[in-house]
């Protein structure tokens, strides 16, 4: 009987790891990775380097300016393609490892697919150190990539090319798990990235990538379905596992057959139609009224793909009265604040809900308040964003309303995207959208600087929408170097910059803790600066606006460039919108000087007692 002779192809670890990454396919056909991100340096140009080149026909390489603008631009990338499509990130070693943490911690919390692929000091040690080592005298196997690993859904460091064989599909499994989902790094050394091994054949076959769907267990479906039978009041707040589990349709579907109102955190926005009769709007800290007073008054939230963080439950004040139902893939979310948890995928969970729910439907009374309540918020939200002239300098929900009569389809194609600052809260009360993704916020790590970078990302996986970046002048001065790489790439955004001069929300936020304006808002002798000027010398068209009617028209002309435009406006860094929010803990001093602080600290002790433990 003779041996069975298996095929092997030899190639360096950086060849196998990219043409193994360049067979994985969707079920749909498309490739799982669009490319990779890569700045090269001495850490990965001649390995990794050589491999992309080899393959770059099949696996693109995309050139960036920012290792950590990069990541970002690749985790948008996987959210715009609610986690079903990925890229890979490469970079040299030292500098260009670590700036990849801070994207790292961005995907972890929001739950992200991204492959980061740093690299890493020599296994064989010869030239120790190298240039840009850490040096550790008590462990000489660390290096800055072992800062990875609190920050990884998975972590391996490559020390002999034939562990691809194991590590690869591993972290193609965390990649790709509903509960399990975010960031993965593959450690590099540049050594073993060039030495060469005899690889199956079959390693490389092209493969199909498979998403799970959680099937939610009987037992706690009956578990459910009984809690939900005995709610005079439901609620149901919808998060980003809605969007991710495709299951936009199976939500509308319930919500209608069984008359429970919905409200959208951050991530969820965009789960429902804005103008659904059952649309209550965002929830919580930067919620609509119509949102939280009916959150305040539920007796049943039934929380659906969400991890329940404190800008959406007021720090776990806002529906502390209500039974707490939490249909997530994660069970680590699902069984937050005690509540009752249901693990399964979003839709199979709703869909198994609504069998035994059967004819149930919530009371009469609750429905109409619940309806009545919705359209009286799509009414202020039109009043606030249909203001065409404001005496003074306009603030950031009349800019959001000149950019979204702006459309001329009414916004089917536009994708706005933000981070952080004052627009989030904004945003997440007066943007409207009807389709999934119509919404690209990232608010689970609120990263200053990911707004261009992110929305370099969403226009490659949707080259066909209008990406609307929204940002503030000081977001934008953290990072904006992927103005150039969006020219560069030819991938057109509309970027859109408020400028306040500072960073108006947590000088507002400081103040309404006691003390006085501090270290945040830029001082009067402070030069201005030239937004507009600065986007053409990285290659955008520009302009700066002087109020709302000019905006209009700006917003014309940009939806009509062929390239990257940027339109610069001046605001008020005091107004917001005053309807909607709720309290949010922000720790006060216990001890002050200052009065008052003193008196912010007693608000904060009595709002505490809103929290539940």
């Amino acid at each position: 009987m003779s041996a069975t002779i298996h095929k092997t192809i030899r190639l360096t670890m950086a060849q196998a790891l990219i043409r193994y990454l360049s067979v994985l396919r969707t079920e749909d056909g498309q490739p799982l990775f669009g490319g990779a991100f890569a700045i090269f340096g001495h850490g990965n140009v001649a390995g990794m380097g050589e491999a992309l080149y080899q393959y770059k026909d099949v696996f693109p390489t995309f050139r960036a300016h920012n290792e950590q603008a990069m990541a970002h631009s690749a985790i948008a990338y996987a959210k715009a393609h609610m986690r079903r499509r990925m890229m890979a990130v490469t970079s040299s070693i030292g500098p260009g490892a670590t700036n990849l943490l801070t994207a790292a911690a961005l995907a972890h919390v929001n739950r992200l697919p991204v492959l980061l692929l740093p690299g890493d000091v020599f296994v064989s040690r010869a030239p120790d150190p190298v240039l840009q080592q850490l040096e550790d005298g008590t462990d000489g196997s660390v290096s800055v990539n072992d800062a990875f690993k609190p920050l990884s859904r998975y972590f391996d460091r490559i020390v002999y090319p034939e562990q691809l064989l194991t590590a690869l599909p591993r972290a193609i499994a965390a990649l790709t798990d509903p509960a399990a989902c975010g960031p993965v790094t593959l450690s590099l050394p540049q050594d073993v990235q060039t030495m060469a091994y005899d690889y199956p054949e079959a390693f490389f076959a092209p493969r199909t990538v498979r998403f799970r769907a959680v099937l939610p267990v009987e037992q706690e479906l009956e578990e459910a379905a009984l809690l939900l039978k005995n709610a005079k009041q439901p609620l149901i707040v919808a998060g980003g596992g809605v969007l991710y589990g495709q299951a936009g349709a199976a939500l509308q579907a319930f919500a209608e057959r069984h008359g429970i109102p919905v409200a959208e955190t951050q991530a969820g926005k965009s789960s429902l139609p804005w103008d659904h009769p059952l649309q209550l709007g965002a929830i919580g800290v930067t919620g609509s009224p119509a949102a939280n007073v009916l959150a305040a008054q539920a007796d049943v939230v039934l929380a659906v793909g969400t991890r329940l963080q404190d800008f959406t439950t007021g720090s776990n004040s806002l529906f502390a009265q209500a039974q707490l139902l939490s249909l997530n893939v994660n069970s680590f979310d699902a069984l937050k604040r005690r509540g009752l948890g249901l693990q399964a995928d979003a839709t199979l969970g709703l869909q198994g809900l609504s069998r035994l729910l059967g004819s149930w439907n919530s009371a009469g009374q609750w429905l109409d308040r619940a309806q009545q309540a919705a359209h009286a918020w799509r009414d202020t939200v039109a009043s606030i964003t249909g203001k065409r002239e404001v005496a003074g300098l306009p603030y950031d929900g009349e800019v959001i309303g000149a950019v979204q009569r702006s459309a001329p389809d009414s916004t089917v194609r536009d994708i706005v995207v933000c981070a952080a600052g004052t627009l989030p809260a904004e945003l997440h009360k007066l943007w409207r959208t009807s389709t999934p993704g119509g919404y690209h916020m990232e608010y689970g790590y609120s990263c200053m600087g990911y707004e261009i970078a992110g929305g370099l990302g969403v226009k490659m996986a949707k080259p066909e929408a209008e990406v609307i970046v929204m940002v503030g002048d000081g977001s934008y001065l953290m990072m904006n170097s992927e103005i150039a790489t969006s020219v560069m790439l030819d991938k057109k955004l509309i970027i859109v910059v408020l400028d306040n001069r500072g960073y108006g929300c947590i000088n507002r936020l400081q103040q309404a803790c006691g003390n006085a304006s501090f270290n945040n808002m830029l001082p009067d002798s402070a030069p201005p600066i030239d937004f507009a000027l600065h986007a053409q010398s990285l290659g955008a068209l520009s302009e700066h606006v002087a109020d709302i009617g000019e905006l209009e028209q700006a917003m014309l002309r940009a939806r009509a460039a062929s390239r990257t435009y940027l339109i610069c406006i001046d605001t008020d860094d005091t107004r917001t919108t005053e309807e909607g929010g709720c309290w949010w803990e922000v720790a006060v001093p216990e001890v002050s000087t200052q009065p008052g602080v003193q008196a912010a600290r007693a608000r904060y002790e009595n709002d505490r007692l809103k929290q539940r433990n």
